[in-house]
């Protein structure tokens, strides 16, 4: 029985390796023709390896055709997401320990927003935020993805499973509301954090279609836009698009491979009783 079981597991390592190699191909074609010559690539018999590295499609893409302003952007918009962190976690917070009339029923309404295309709600949104002059800006950016359902209902969750004890005991010792949100639980959802902010880097990272409608103006573009725009400006020139995918690209792998455990057992929502 033993042996079997072995052997089912070496069979699904074989099958899941093979599967991942097939899976991971296309981006490392795409990290390494990022380093090639556009005629290499279009080559009649392409090769993996570069005959030639090269860095002048990086150089092309920060010197001529703004990415460093759209880099710039993307990291604004990244950082500015990270304060709906605080806000869902004490929106979670709020729902799990405090008791206030009409919880239950705003908790489900927050639900049902899940259930909301985000389509639907852009045309209004734009509206609210032309009318008070926060088109084109930052803010009018990263306001409306600042907050979201998921994020309270997963806060929500981890909070619920964790004794009021904990909070008790600092409201014995004098503390304040704001510090047993700051200096109890937060610690405590250290693992639930984790899984937040990688989404919300990811999320502002590759942040598209918000920031192309309600950013008239180049300045404010971010990297997802800046590609589109390439793509179509310089459609047969490939090693400069597979510059500017890779740059797109590898951040996300790097932060997904350091934090990948996080990412794991962080939707394992659990806490101590």
């Amino acid at each position: 029985m033993v042996s079997i079981n072995r052997k089912t597991k070496i069979i699904i390592g074989i099958i899941l390796g093979i599967w991942g190699a097939f899976t991971i191909i296309p981006f490392i074609w795409m990290i390494l023709s990022a380093f090639k010559t556009n005629p290499e690539i279009v080559a009649i018999q392409p090769k993996i390896l570069p005959n030639e590295w090269t860095l002048d499609n990086f150089r092309e893409l920060f010197q001529r055709l703004n990415f460093g302003v759209y880099l710039k952007n993307t990291i604004i918009i990244t950082l500015m997401s990270f304060v709906g962190l605080l806000i869902n976690a004490a929106a979670g917070f709020g729902f799990a320990h405090y008791d206030f009339k009409g919880k239950n029923v705003l908790f489900i309404l927050v639900l049902a927003t899940m259930m909301i295309p985000g389509q639907v709600t852009m045309i209004p949104v734009y509206l609210m935020l032309n009318a008070v002059g926060l088109t084109n800006t930052y803010l009018g950016i990263v306001l409306p993805g600042l907050t979201g359902a998921f994020g309270i209902f997963l806060f929500r969750q981890f909070f619920s499973n964790i004794s009021e004890e904990f909070f008790e005991a600092a409201r014995l010792d004098g503390a304040g509301e704001f510090y047993i949100f700051f200096r109890v639980a937060l610690p405590l959802s250290r693992p639930i954090l984790a899984v937040q902010g990688i989404l919300a880097f990811i999320g502002g990272w590759n942040s598209f279609l918000w920031p192309l409608i309600i950013a008239n103006d180049q300045k404010f573009y971010t990297l997802s836009v800046g590609l589109q725009l390439l793509q179509g400006q310089h459609g047969a020139n490939y090693a400069l698009q597979m510059a500017g995918a890779a740059f797109m690209v590898v951040p996300i792998l790097i932060i997904f491979l350091i934090f990948q455990k996080y990412i794991l057992s962080g939707f394992n929502i659990s806490g101590g009783k």
